[in-house]
C-alpha cells in the first residue's frame, strides 16, 4: 500500500490513561494546526474498585487491568514510540503494590508507564482544558476521577495553585454507598465528607479567585448529557444538581437507576460523584459550571505537539476548519470587516456585549459557509449540522450553541427558537448580534471590499438607519433590494431597518 504525503507528514500520537474508573486510548493526528482524532477506547476498567483497605491492589482487578492493556497494544504498535505518552494515576499512586502492575503492563504494552503525582496530574489537566477551552479570564478547573479530584486555578497556560485530593467517584462508591442503597442519609454523609476534605484547600483558591468554572470529568460530562436531554443548556447549577440528587434518592438501589439522559455506564457511580461536585459547588460558592473540552489525555497530547502554545485556540481551529471546507477566505474577511465596523458604530446605542461575544460573532463570519462544499441549496442546514459536530476545540457547548444559530440564520427566515434555546448570551443580545451578521454578509454580497461605499448606521429607538450613497445604491441593485426585504426579516426581531440615501460616494476604507 502507498503511503500518502498527509500520513508521512501527520504521523499518530497515542496517550493512554490509566484511571481509577476508566482506562483510555486517544489516537490523534496534527493536520493543518489543528489535532484530528482519530480514534477513541475507552474501558469501565473501575481499578479503584480493586483497592482493599489496606490499599492492595486485588489480582483479579489487574488482571481485568492487563487485559484491558493488551487490547490497547494492539493498537500502539505502529505508531512512533517518541509519539506514545502512557500514565497511570490515583489508584496506582495508593496501591502498595503498583511496582507490579506496572512491571506487567509496560511487558504487555511494550512500553514504559509513568505514575503521575497529584500535582503533576492536576497540572496536566489544566493544560488539557487550557488547550482546547477559551477563555480569557482566571479560571477554576474541577477533575472528579475514581480515586482522587483535582481542583487547579490557572490563567492562559500558566497554572497558579493545583491540588489533587484522595476522593474519587469510584473509593466513594465503595465507602458511602457500599450495598448500593440510595438514601438521604448516605448523600448527606458523602457530601459532608467531601466538604471536610475540600475545605483544607479552600483558602489556597479562594485568596487568588477565578472568573470562571470548567470541567470535563465523567460525572459532569454525564450531568450536562442529562441536560442535554432536556434540550436545555448543558451548564451545570447547584439547583439541578440537588435536583437530580433527588431524583435519584426515589431509587432504592444504584442498580435501579433510570433517568432519561444517563447513561447506563455511567450509573454506576453517579451518585458517589454527584456527591462530590455538590460539596465542590458548596465550597467554593459556584454559580455554574461549564463542560470542557478536553482535560488529562489532552494535556499529556498537546505536550508533545510542536508549537502547541503558539497560536490562539480558537483560530487554530477555524483555520483547520476553513482549509478542511474550502472557505473562500477573503471573502471571510471582508464579512469580518462590516462586522466590526456595523459593531463598533453600534456599540453605544446598542450596548453591545464584547469579549466572548463579539468573538464569536466574528467566528459566524468565518464559518457561515462552511457547508457549501457539500451543496448551495441546503448549505445552512450542512452549516449547522458540521459545526454541531465537529470538534470545536476553544469553543464551549454554550459558545457552540450561539455560533450555530448564527451560521444557520444569517440569511433567510429568521427562526427566533434558535436564539432563544442558546445560552453563551442573553437572547436580546443575540438578536443584535444576528442583525449585524445578516447586514455585514448583505453589503459583502459583491465580494469585492473594494467596491464598497463609506456608509453609517445609527439606532432610533428600535429603528435602524443605514445611510448609503445614492449612486452607489443604484450601481448595486441587488443589494439594494435585498437590503430592503430585510426589514421583513428584522421587524419579526422587534426592529426596523430603513436604507437611507446619500448624495457623496467615496472609497470605504474599512479597519483590519
Amino acid at each position: 500500500m502507498t503511503t500518502t504525503s498527509m500520513e508521512t507528514l501527520s504521523p499518530l500520537y497515542a496517550v493512554v490513561d490509566l484511571g481509577s474508573n476508566s482506562f483510555h486510548m486517544l489516537l490523534t493526528r496534527q493536520l493543518a494546526d489543528s489535532v484530528q482524532v482519530v480514534d477513541k477506547v475507552k474501558r469501565k476498567v473501575r481499578l479503584a474498585a480493586g483497592l482493599s483497605a489496606e490499599n492492595i491492589l486485588s489480582e483479579q482487578a489487574m488482571a481485568k487491568g492487563l487485559e484491558c492493556l493488551s487490547f490497547f497494544a494492539e493498537r500502539l504498535q505502529d505508531i512512533p514510540k517518541e509519539n506514545i505518552r502512557i500514565v497511570a494515576t490515583a489508584t496506582l499512586r495508593l496501591a502498595h503494590n503498583r511496582a507490579d502492575f506496572m512491571a506487567k503492563a509496560e511487558q504487555v504494552l511494550g512500553h514504559k508507564v509513568t505514575l503521575l503525582s497529584g500535582i503533576a496530574e492536576a497540572k496536566h489537566i489544566y493544560l488539557g482544558v487550557a488547550h482546547t477551552s477559551y477563555s480569557a479570564d482566571k479560571r477554576l478547573v474541577l477533575d472528579i476521577g475514581g480515586a482522587s479530584t483535582e481542583i487547579i486555578v490557572g490563567r492562559g497556560f500558566r497554572v497558579k495553585q493545583a491540588h489533587s485530593l484522595n476522593l474519587g467517584c469510584v473509593t466513594y462508591n465503595q465507602q458511602f454507598f457500599p450495598d448500593g442503597t440510595l438514601t438521604a442519609e448516605n448523600f448527606a454523609d458523602a457530601i459532608s465528607a467531601a466538604e471536610q476534605t475540600i475545605a483544607t484547600v479552600k483558602a489556597d483558591f479562594c485568596a487568588i479567585g477565578w472568573q470562571c468554572v470548567l470541567g470535563g470529568s465523567g460525572t459532569m460530562q454525564a450531568l450536562a448529557e442529562m441536560l442535554i436531554y432536556q434540550h436545555k443548556p448543558s451548564v451545570l447549577s447547584l439547583d439541578f444538581l440537588y435536583q437530580v440528587q433527588k431524583q435519584l434518592q426515589t431509587f432504592e438501589h444504584i442498580k435501579d437507576i433510570n433517568l432519561p439522559g444517563l447513561s447506563t455506564e455511567r450509573s454506576p457511580v453517579i451518585a458517589s460523584g454527584l456527591a462530590i461536585l455538590i460539596a465542590l459547588f458548596q465550597q467554593f460558592s459556584i454559580q455554574q459550571l461549564t463542560l470542557s473540552s478536553g482535560a488529562l489525555r489532552e494535556g499529556l497530547l498537546y505536550e508533545m505537539l510542536p508549537d502547541s502554545h503558539t497560536t490562539n485556540i480558537r483560530q487554530r481551529t477555524i483555520q483547520a476548519l476553513s482549509q478542511r471546507f474550502h472557505i473562500d477566505q477573503q471573502h471571510a474577511d471582508s464579512v469580518k470587516r462590516q462586522i466590526r465596523t456595523l459593531f463598533t458604530q453600534l456599540k453605544s446605542s446598542w450596548n453591545l456585549p464584547e469579549g466572548n461575544a463579539l468573538e464569536l460573532l466574528l467566528a459566524s463570519g468565518d464559518l457561515h459557509e462552511i457547508g457549501l462544499l457539500l451543496e448551495y441549496k441546503y448549505h445552512q442546514q450542512h452549516s449547522a449540522y458540521i459545526l454541531t459536530h465537529a470538534d470545536l476545540a476553544g469553543f464551549s457547548q454554550p459558545d457552540r450553541q450561539l455560533l450555530v444559530s448564527l451560521v444557520t440564520l444569517y440569511k433567510g427566515d429568521i427562526n427566533q427558537v434558535l436564539i432563544e434555546q442558546q445560552s453563551a448570551i442573553e437572547a436580546e443580545s443575540a438578536t443584535k448580534l444576528l442583525i449585524i451578521l445578516r447586514l455585514a454578509v448583505k453589503l459583502c454580497r459583491r465580494r469585492k471590499d473594494d467596491k464598497l461605499p463609506n456608509y453609517h448606521i445609527r439606532l432610533n429607538e428600535k429603528a435602524l438607519h443605514l445611510s448609503l450613497p445614492k449612486a452607489w445604491l443604484m450601481q448595486h441593485a441587488l443589494i439594494h433590494d435585498e437590503l430592503k426585504q430585510e426589514n421583513d426579516h428584522i421587524a419579526r426581531l422587534g426592529y426596523r431597518l430603513h436604507i437611507d440615501c446619500e448624495n457623496e460616494l467615496s472609497v470605504l476604507a474599512t479597519p483590519d
